[in-house]
């Protein structure tokens, strides 16, 4: 890939450097911008063809330069010959001017490297077309390359060189001396046209009768681009040194076997041993055999034969080949009669073009394209002629690629579009609809063609107005629907309501209903169905356009109408104008089928919306039900027994925090403050590892372990020991107060407050016996058994951790 791209580089780099090198200084530069060689013509192949534009106007030309470096190798007189030849060639063609004769847009300059000037656009010369390639571009271009000329086009291209021959011998008394295939440029329309003056003619007696012509005789030690093509000159020019029109003639007899012969001339002429050649050829010419010409199409043939008779007298002459059988061909006469339209009037035109339609399916595509689009759109400046032109125009455009319309039609039809009259131009471009929105570009659908339309919906013709609105169904589903939404509908519910016209009125109505399924579900319900409770007619026309478009859009899958719509708006206005006493019998039924069907839709939808609520409802009321037992059944559950107690406080101080009652509390922020460390301290303890047991190697102890369980129990029964025998400490005397030491009566007890249930409140003074006291060894023994208790936690605590 990236060798190819080098290579296609490198040729595109040597042919601009060949280019500018060549033209580089020349004065046609100066008002000319050059482009790529495209083709090669002119005697010897020698002038190079390049495409090029105009600066001031940006015209399109085509720019013709010789390179003074292809004629280096001869001897200066040589160079100065050939140079003054090609000079006096291209003088002469400026001063022609005919259509059949290549336009010079620019007189030859000079520069120190090179020739040049400047004519019409030039596709290429009929040489490079029939496969020669001389000073052409390397590669050889591909629209030359594959180039096949069609038989309308080598008719009319020979019937074009023939009016052109005949301009010079009859018009300007000339002969041309050098007709060939190398001197026959097609333009890019693909006209034939002449160029090549170099060896031209005149007269020497212009104002007599009968032309005089004085020949040159052939010096064959002349460098070849100062002599004319051999092999296209007539016998008598070599051989007698004589010349005519009718000369002119046997090279048009020549070109003609040689368009139809892949290019071949009738004989190959031996340059070194010309005079032998001609004596050879004019034998041969004097019984030419019918095998020579089995190529060239029999209706013509004949005539061939005729410009290659070794008798100058017999030849036609220009004039007569013009009115030969062979150019009568349906497409020749149609090209020529574009050529000519300049001479006729309005009426003529008119009516060629009305037939026009008829005869471009016959002719080929790029004949219609490049020659007879050309001449369609000059005739846009005309208004009157646009309704005769336009339809052949759009039916051009339906066989062009999308491109082809773009770059060929679109420029010249888009003025068009703003044209309202006469009013036959918006007929046929909303007839033609289709083929517009497909082919042109959608920024210029938005700005050229859909305010054409928009113009046709608010014309002050009724026609037009029908015409638009019963052609906008047919293209609506290529309109973008920003624009139907925003531009289009509001004019068509414009002109629906301003309109006095019953018909544009019910073609509105219609139209809505038939581009209803383009539409948004909710635009049409908050814009179109809105819409009909403004007409203020009661046609029962306009009445069952409206019922249409309601049942429209009731049954549409896509559309439909909500029963809330149903209820409030639709059915009431359904049913006020069914009542209408300008309706007949069917077209009440048709009111009162609709509006039952609706109200039948409307039933079932809600019935069914009801049926679902009391279907949720009861679902709703058996949950609760159930929720309420489940309630009942785990708050049983919840309940705490003595043995759960423990395990319940340990499952509060892991976060499950499950109780109803604190659920359906509201928390302060302190206590969720504290219920948020308390969760997040349990999770912490979830995430520990589990305890593993280890083994530890077992050392030397120095003392026993003390068994603190063993101690506890021994303190306990100690206790109990000294409780049992020891004797009652004697009591305070009566009256005394309450010692400092503690009660050892159980809590809870009722004579610890010293109250009787039967004897009431006693005092000391009314002899009750004061409470026992522990004695001092008691007490002791008591903080022997805390400090027990305080030890067996603590080392718990110390297991646990």
């Amino acid at each position: 890939m990236e060798s190819m791209l080098n290579k296609l580089k490198s040729t595109v780099t040597k042919v601009t450097a060949d280019m500018t090198s060549a033209v580089m200084g020349n004065p046609v530069t100066r008002e000319f911008e050059v482009g790529r060689h495209i083709a090669s013509g002119g005697p010897g192949m020698c002038w190079r063809i390049y495409n090029g534009t105009k600066k001031s106007t940006k015209q399109e030309v085509a720019v013709f330069v010789f390179d003074k470096k292809m004629v280096e190798k001869y001897q200066k007189f040589d160079k100065d010959q050939i140079i003054e030849s090609l000079k006096r060639g291209v003088q002469q063609l400026t001063r022609l001017r005919h259509p059949r004769l290549l336009t010079v847009q620019h007189p030859l300059e000079e520069s120190r490297d090179c020739l040049a000037f400047c004519t019409e656009p030039v596709f290429a010369s009929l040489s490079n077309v029939l496969g020669q390639w001389d000073n052409l571009p390397s590669p050889v271009p591909t629209d030359i390359k594959d180039y096949k000329l069609y038989d309308v086009e080598t008719k009319y291209g020979l019937l074009q060189i023939s009016e052109g021959l005949s301009f010079l011998h009859s018009g300007v008394k000339m002969v041309h001396g050098n007709l060939c295939l190398e001197n026959v440029i097609l333009n890019k329309s693909g006209a034939w046209k002449i160029m090549g003056f170099d060896f031209s003619i005149s007269s020497t007696n212009p104002s007599d009768a009968e032309p005089k012509y004085s020949c040159k005789e052939w010096e064959p030690n002349l460098p070849p681009l100062c002599l004319p093509n051999p092999e296209y000159l007539a016998p008598e020019y070599i051989l007698s040194v004589s010349c005519d029109a009718a000369s002119d003639m046997y090279s048009l007899g020549v070109v003609m076997h040689a368009v139809f012969n892949e290019g071949k001339p009738v004989f190959q002429v031996n340059k070194h041993d010309i005079f032998k050649s001609f004596s050879r050829q004019l034998d041969q010419l004097s019984r030419l055999s019918p095998t020579m010409l089995n190529k060239i199409p029999e209706e013509v043939r004949e005539h061939v034969k005729m410009l290659l008779s070794v008798t100058p007298n017999v030849r036609p002459d220009a004039d007569q080949m013009t009115k030969i059988p062979f150019f009568d061909d349906v497409g020749a006469v149609t090209l020529a009669y574009f050529d000519s339209l300049f001479q006729r009037d309005n009426l003529q035109k008119s009516q060629f073009y009305k037939n026009l339609p008829k005869v471009l399916p016959k002719l080929p595509k790029r004949v219609v394209v490049y020659r007879i689009l050309p001449a369609l759109t000059s005739e846009f400046v005309n208004p009157d002629m646009v309704p005769f032109v336009l339809p052949n125009v759009l039916l051009i455009a339906e066989e062009c690629t999308k491109d082809e319309y773009v770059r060929l039609i679109l420029p010249d039809l888009s003025p068009v579009f703003k044209q309202q009259e006469p009013v036959q131009i918006l007929l046929i471009f909303l007839q033609k609809m289709d083929l517009l929105l497909t082919k042109t570009p959608p920024e210029d659908i938005k700005n050229s063609v859909l305010p054409m339309v928009y113009r046709a919906l608010e014309a002050p013709s009724i026609q037009i107005q029908e015409l638009c609105l019963n052609i906008i169904p047919t293209f609506a589903n290529l309109i973008e629907y920003p624009s139907m939404k925003n531009a289009l509908i509001p004019r068509i519910k414009s002109a629906c309501l301003q309109t006095s016209s019953l018909a544009v009125r019910v073609n509105s109505l219609v139209c809505l209903g038939k581009i209803l399924e383009y539409l948004d579900k909710w635009y049409v319900i908050d814009e179109i169905l809105p819409f009909l409770q403004q007409i203020p007619s009661r046609e029962p026309a306009v009445l069952m356009g409206v019922l249409g478009i309601y049942k429209c859009t009731f049954s549409h899958k896509k559309l439909g109408i909500p029963k809330e719509h149903l209820a409030a708006k639709s059915l009431p206005h359904l049913v006020s104008l069914s009542i209408d006493n300008n309706l007949n019998l069917n077209q009440f039924n048709s009111f009162m089928a609709v509006i039952k069907d609706m109200l039948t839709r409307m039933e079932a939808e809600h019935k069914t919306k009801l049926e679902q609520l009391h279907s949720m409802q009861e679902q709703q009321r058996s949950m609760n039900i159930n929720t309420s037992q489940t309630n009942q059944s785990e708050e049983t559950k919840r309940t705490p027994s003595p043995g759960n107690q423990v395990r319940g406080h340990f499952l509060d101080n892991e976060g499950r925090g499950d109780c109803p009652d604190e659920a359906n509390m509201s928390l302060t922020l302190e206590e969720k403050q504290r219920l948020a460390k308390e969760q997040e301290q349990a999770a912490k303890l979830r995430n520990q590892p589990a305890l593993a047991p280890q083994s530890i190697k077992p050392t030397t102890p120095t003392t026993q372990a003390k068994d603190l369980t063993s101690c506890l129990l021994n303190n306990m029964t100690s206790l109990g020991s000294l409780s049992l025998t020891s004797p009652p400490r004697p009591g305070l005397i009566q009256g005394s107060t309450i010692s400092a030491y503690p009660s050892t009566t159980p809590m809870g007890s009722m004579a610890s407050n010293g109250y009787n249930p039967t004897m009431g409140f006693q005092t000391g003074g009314q002899g009750m016996r004061p409470p026992a006291f522990q004695s001092a060894r008691g007490f002791q023994t008591t903080l022997t058994l805390c400090s027990a208790l305080s030890n067996v936690c603590g080392g718990f605590i110390s297991f646990l951790t």
